[in-house]
């Protein structure tokens, strides 16, 4: 599979809401300290916090400002979580979030989700931009987000801080 590869050779991916039978793949994801580099996220979530995040969102991206989705594949296994962040209805844009869990990396199920999210932003919630800000050291994630139609706009300057050093990322966008 290639940077060519349609849209139907790409692998079946399904996105669902959060159910509280996710709290441990949830809990496992967000607190991988190895993606904290690439976010906003700097502490650990208790399964508390989780379970209330859980119970406390509508669902709804225009009460809530985002909207955090399951992906899962053919067979029924959890891939990994895809968000819009940051959403603006005014300015029509919504910042895009994907993790991919480690068993299920290299098998194409970003790209896949990513296509996926694009037509449900653009057909349903009538996004006008996705962006996503990528991690110029992560050429995998670079690569899949251009592949998607993605456009690197800006590069900012010691964006990511890994604890140790500053880190260039790119804001990448997709105007649908």
């Amino acid at each position: 599979m290639t940077a060519e590869m349609t849209r139907e050779e790409l692998p079946a991916v399904r996105f669902r809401a959060i159910e509280p039978e996710d709290l441990d793949v949830l809990y496992k994801i967000e607190n991988d300290t190895s993606l904290w580099n690439v976010g906003v996220t700097n502490v650990p979530y208790s399964k508390y916090m989780l379970h209330e995040y859980i119970a406390g969102s509508s669902g709804d991206i225009y009460a809530d400002k985002q909207v955090r989705m399951i992906i899962s594949n053919d067979a029924g296994d959890i891939v990994g979580l895809v968000d819009l962040t940051d959403f603006d209805p005014r300015h029509r844009r919504a910042e895009l979030g994907i993790v991919i869990q480690c068993p299920f990396r290299g098998r194409h199920y970003a790209q896949a989700a990513i296509e996926r999210i694009k037509a449900y932003a653009r057909d349903i919630l009538l996004i006008h931009q996705l962006y996503a800000y990528v991690d110029c050291q992560n050429s995998t994630a670079l690569r899949t987000f251009e592949n998607c139609g993605f456009i690197s706009s800006i590069t900012l300057k010691d964006w990511l801080f890994d604890g140790k050093k500053y880190r260039e990322a790119v804001l990448m966008q997709y105007f649908l």
